[in-house]
């Protein structure tokens, strides 16, 4: 298979929510990621919240209710602004797996069994697991095995 000859990232992620402090919460006190712009949107600076997931990624946490909006700019498909995603995969080591495992049962989170050695962007991956957030938004953990 050729390579396309340079290389790309993911920058940003756009999750729907009902309400972006709410799941800010979540994404910040469950999943222990960091916020990003949470006191601009607090104080009504900017248009919605998001949090980091790498030094080189986010996850903006947008309200439903910004539909119309984003439509306009976007051009994106119907009632969803765009296609719904699946899920997102967020990766981990095994100690944090076993962390982030621990904070999500003890908030009483349900989980789903990837299986093991589910295939993923670093080959397969030791473990994972699937959750929602809030709003319904499929999430899905793994972590690989360390070297």
């Amino acid at each position: 298979m050729r390579s396309i000859g340079w290389k790309m990232d993911i920058d940003h992620v756009v999750l729907w929510v009902e309400d972006p402090k709410e799941a800010l919460a979540f994404y910040v006190d469950v999943l222990g990621l960091e916020a990003v712009r949470g006191q601009g949107y607090a104080d009504g600076e900017v248009g919605f919240p998001s949090v980091r997931i790498s030094e080189t990624a986010i996850v903006d946490l947008m309200a439903r209710s910004s539909l119309p909006g984003v439509r306009k700019f976007t051009g994106g498909g119907d009632d969803s602004g765009g296609t719904p995603i699946n899920h997102l995969c967020l990766a981990m080591n095994s100690m944090d797996y076993a962390a982030l495992r621990a904070r999500l049962e003890a908030r009483g989170v349900g989980l789903t069994s990837g299986g093991d050695r589910a295939f993923g962007a670093r080959g397969e991956a030791a473990r994972s697991e699937y959750f929602c957030d809030p709003d319904g938004n499929v999430l899905e953990m793994r972590h690989y095995d360390e070297a």
